[in-house]
């Protein structure tokens, strides 16, 4: 750590002059590119923000994928991502729902079964909880369709989610003895449900009506979102409909099978660098704040250590506050790039001790050398180490490492 606060004291000591000049010369360009206020139309910005036309920031489709849209990574600050940049994964066309209309049903093994009105809900004592959201295959593409961090990690987002704890609803309703899942649906055209434990629904999990200090917006599930944090992405089912209480688990309804065999619902321990990743480019010699987000199922982010030489050595990186269970976490890395090619990467541990995984360890339990990662995706559930090479000429290119 020590080492750290040296690099950015010296940085700022010898960028001091620097600094001035560039100052000097932004001051100029904004001033030349502003807009006169009068050519703004104070109504549209007023009632509800709009951001500057200079920010282009946006989410991206996948590719072969219309229905899958990419959050910028790239373009992050902090741990929240914006609602109208959280990534979008859907399957059927989304829903126009009008909420004065909209019921939330909780039936099965329970005592009273109760529909519930979105009014009625937003009456309850609520949570905001900070939780991200993370589909079970982001990261895993690592094809070189996939050359920036926004294709191969966008499908996550964090967020403030506010809501009713299904703990609280499912009190209301009562139990039943045998009660030992909860099965959620979806009100889209394709009814979508998702099994989970009892317990993890009387442990976290909530019914969510707002996200970032507003409602939903309609491509994460206007007006009620099933939230389950520090599980994978699509149990987090939009559009909610319906709560069934079973005793057994069903992995669709119907028909109505019980499954067996492995569950596996936690997203593992993961991170990657968004700056400086995939398509970017070093403007020069010099420092850089080496950036990312790392997140885990499991709980807290403990630990996040940059390798700048392909792994051959590990730096502990500084956490950012806040550092949440089952939230996304910025880390900081302070580098000094002499303009010699490097290997960014990063690698997290959580307060469970699970490490996140090389590539290279991947490929060696696996059977497979690296070259298969180039036109087969990784297997979920394993969140291994993204490789970033930084070229002499400051060009940063995904590779395989």
């Amino acid at each position: 750590m020590k080492t750290q606060e040296h690099g950015r004291r010296r940085f700022l000591k010898e960028g001091a002059t620097l600094a001035g000049m560039a100052l000097g010369v932004g001051a100029v360009r904004s001033a030349s590119g502003q807009t006169p206020q009068s050519e703004i139309s104070a109504e549209e910005i007023l009632a509800y923000g709009k951001r500057s036309r200079f920010v282009g920031s946006a989410r991206v489709p996948a590719p072969g994928l219309p229905r899958v849209w990419l959050n910028p990574l790239q373009d992050s600050a902090g741990i929240i991502t914006p609602s109208g940049l959280f990534f979008v994964n859907t399957h059927f066309d989304i829903p126009d729902i009008d909420p004065r209309r909209h019921r939330l049903l909780i039936h099965g093994m329970v005592e009273r079964p109760l529909f519930f009105s979105v009014a009625e809900l937003k009456r309850l004592p609520f949570v905001s909880r900070i939780h991200f959201v993370d589909c079970v295959t982001n990261g895993s593409d690592r094809r070189d369709v996939s050359k920036t961090v926004q294709h191969s990690h966008g499908r996550f987002g964090c967020s403030e989610w506010t809501g009713v704890p299904l703990s609280l609803l499912l009190k209301e309703t009562g139990l039943q003895q045998g009660a030992r899942w909860v099965v959620a649906e979806s009100a889209d055209s394709g009814q979508w449900q998702r099994c989970i434990p009892l317990e993890k629904a009387l442990d976290d999990c909530m019914v969510a009506y707002g996200q970032n200090g507003e409602p939903l917006r309609p491509e994460q599930g206007f007006p009620l979102r099933f939230l389950v944090p520090g599980w994978e992405g699509n149990i987090n089912l939009k559009w909610l409909k319906r709560i069934k209480v079973v005793d057994v688990p069903y992995l669709e309804m119907p028909p109505k099978q019980p499954v067996s065999g492995h569950w596996e619902f936690e997203q593992q321990v993961a991170s990657v660098i968004t700056v400086p990743s995939g398509g970017q480019r070093l403007a020069g010699r010099g420092f850089f704040e080496i950036t990312g987000l790392a997140w885990s199922g499991a709980g807290a982010v403990r630990r996040v250590e940059i390798s700048t030489d392909g792994g051959r050595n590990w730096k502990d990186a500084q956490l950012q506050n806040p550092v949440l269970p089952k939230a996304a976490t910025r880390f900081l890395f302070p580098w000094n790039w002499g303009g010699e090619a490097a290997l960014l990467q990063s690698r997290a541990t959580d307060d469970a001790g699970n490490v996140q995984p090389t590539l290279a360890a991947l490929s060696q339990t696996r059977g497979v050398s690296l070259d298969h990662w180039r036109s087969h995706n990784l297997p979920t559930h394993t969140g291994a180490v993204q490789s970033w090479e930084v070229t002499r000429d400051g060009n940063v290119e995904k590779i395989y490492a």
